[in-house]
């Protein structure tokens, strides 16, 4: 990659295979520089190097073929603590930990339920998220957690319950309601990446439907994130996509069809549980301030929010 070449927010999304919001929103946090010419926003190659080198050390190890090795008196950990998921909540989460520890580092990365699952086996992450409904238990997160953390003493937390569904164009033209119209010869559809628990509920339902994936008109077409599948139904560009209904209030031009409610919980270590950092965490999500701020934001219900759902 040469330094003298400078990339826009998409250039840049597909270099570092993510999101063009998530782009924004790294530039947004100064966690990636960027420069503007006009109302252009340009990012230099050698800030994309620089941006990768400073993530190395927060990079869950299912992302590298390599796992990086580090002494054994330090690891990543230790920078500080590492929040995996990609709900806003979180963000918000983060933003109350900050103020309780203002000379911590909270790390967040954006990436799915099973990848923050595989970071919390490897040790790359403190707190991570999952929202995955298995279809043999009629079950979230319970058994995805005893699979892939074998050995492994973890609680599981509440955060919040959200519905998932389908977003359709204004109006809902092409009467989009089921499952089963994801087969549909009329349909476009554009899909989450591996690893998302939106992607695992779609296989799941597919697979009870028995439905093909080669019969799902778009089902290789990836977005990174909730608002950018919301976002290709609003610019027309597939007729269907499968996320969380808050995404949708985000987006103009987009009806929402509620399929499912889904438990949305954080995953720990039970040996964490004592220490500082997570007792605060358990403060905050029990506090009316936290608790009527994610209300504010409309679409969750934190009925259950702070409550340990699992002691596995």
């Amino acid at each position: 990659m040469s330094e003298d070449v400078s990339y826009t927010p998409e250039e840049v999304a597909k270099i570092l295979k993510i999101s063009k919001y998530t782009v924004y929103e790294l530039i947004k946090r100064d966690e990636l520089a960027a420069y503007h010419v006009g109302r252009k926003v340009r990012v230099e190659a050698a800030d994309i190097e620089a941006y990768k080198r400073n993530s190395k050390n927060v990079t869950p190890f299912a992302a590298s073929a390599t796992p990086p090795t580090y002494p054994s008196s330090r690891s990543p950990l230790d920078e500080g603590l590492i929040i995996c998921g990609q709900d806003m909540t979180l963000d918000i989460l983060t933003r109350h930990l900050e103020k309780k520890f203002p000379h911590v580092r909270f790390l967040r990365q954006n990436i799915g339920s099973i990848d923050g699952l595989m970071a919390l086996y490897r040790g790359m992450a403190n707190v991570v998220t999952a929202h995955l409904w298995d279809s043999d238990t009629n079950d979230y997160n319970t058994p995805y957690v005893r699979r892939m953390l074998p050995g492994h003493r973890v609680l599981l937390i509440n955060m919040v319950y959200r519905t998932e569904g389908f977003y359709v164009a204004k109006g809902n033209p092409k009467k989009i309601l089921t499952w089963t119209d994801l087969a549909r010869s009329d349909l476009s559809f554009v899909n989450r990446e591996r690893g998302s628990g939106a992607r695992v509920l779609l296989d799941e339902h597919l697979k009870i439907q028995e439905i093909a994936h080669q019969y799902v008109n778009g089902y290789s077409n990836e977005e990174m994130s909730h608002i950018a599948v919301a976002s290709k139904v609003a610019r027309g560009e597939a007729d269907v996509g499968l996320g969380i209904e808050k995404a949708a209030q985000q987006v103009n031009n987009v009806d929402f069809v509620p399929l499912q409610t889904e438990r949305y919980d954080l995953v720990v270590r039970t040996e964490d549980i004592d220490k500082p950092y997570f007792q605060a965490l358990m403060s905050i999500l029990k506090s009316e301030a936290f608790r009527n701020e994610i209300l504010g934001i409309g679409s969750y219900d934190v009925t259950r929010m702070g409550e340990i759902m699992a002691e596995i």
